[in-house]
């Protein structure tokens, strides 16, 4: 590829040389555009395009009219062209593209790693929240619907680095920003989650005494009522056509009576 221009000056004029850079400009976009469809109907068979439905790079890519899939396939159908772009460069002989071409030749695959981890950190912390969600969806304390904004960005923040790393970035820099990212993520679990782990802490061991069990009738505070569940994190009691969703810390701390009439 270094010398394929001086190789083709030897055997063709230069009209035709230009002529085979027009040529090959064209068969790039037709290529281009093969591999963007060629996406799309990858997506469509594989059910991908419902796999990244509803998720976060998908709504942003509807707000400029486009879709992942779309994404996806432009990056890749700009990849093709720009492949055909130095080829055309390098054959009609408009600059001498031999260091240039290693370059991209190396850093290419790169970018596309870069691009494709971003993408998955996208869809995988989406899907992630959405379980997390789904978990802890009985846990009524609002310490824990923190939690699954913190899985799914920790899986974005995972993703970038990977992206930056596949760059060049440096070692040392990414390992700084972790450092960084886990000592703030240590420090908010300590300050916000204290009371969910208190009152898991406190679920724990309510669970396995047993003080009281689901139907009976017990008085927290001001609130009787009978148990209708017990969970690690909560006590949930009802009365009076209302239930009361009492945090397992707070039964601990403050005691509970159980009636017996």
């Amino acid at each position: 590829m270094v010398n394929l221009a001086e190789q083709i000056n030897d055997v063709i004029s230069a009209e035709t040389a230009f002529t085979l850079a027009a040529t090959v400009l064209v068969l790039g976009l037709v290529v281009a555009y093969l591999v963007w469809r060629w996406t799309h109907t990858l997506f469509r068979r594989t059910g991908l395009d419902d796999v990244v439905e509803g998720t976060t790079i998908e709504r942003g890519a509807g707000r400029f009219g486009t879709s992942t899939a779309g994404i996806v396939g432009g990056l890749l159908a700009l990849s093709v062209y720009g492949v055909a772009v130095l080829f055309a460069f390098n054959v009609a002989q408009v600059f001498d593209t031999s260091v240039f071409w290693a370059q991209v030749t190396a850093l290419l695959p790169k970018l596309l790693v870069a691009a494709f981890a971003v993408i998955v950190g996208f869809i995988v912390g989406d899907e992630a929240e959405l379980v997390v969600q789904e978990r802890l969806r009985s846990v009524k304390l609002p310490e824990a619907s923190v939690l699954p904004r913190l899985v799914k960005y920790s899986i974005y923040y995972i993703a970038a680095l990977i992206a930056l790393a596949q760059v060049g970035v440096a070692t040392t820099a990414l390992l700084v920003l972790l450092t960084a990212y886990v000592f703030g993520v240590v420090l908010l679990a300590a300050v916000a989650f204290k009371d969910l782990l208190a009152s898991g802490a406190a679920g724990i061991y309510l669970l396995l005494n047993q003080p009281y069990s689901i139907g009976d009738e017990v008085r927290v505070d001001d609130r009787r009522g009978i148990v209708q569940e017990m969970t690690i994190f909560v006590t949930h009691v009802e009365a009076d056509g209302k239930e009361y969703i009492i945090p397992n810390s707070r039964v601990f701390r403050g005691g509970i009576v159980r009636i017996r009439e």
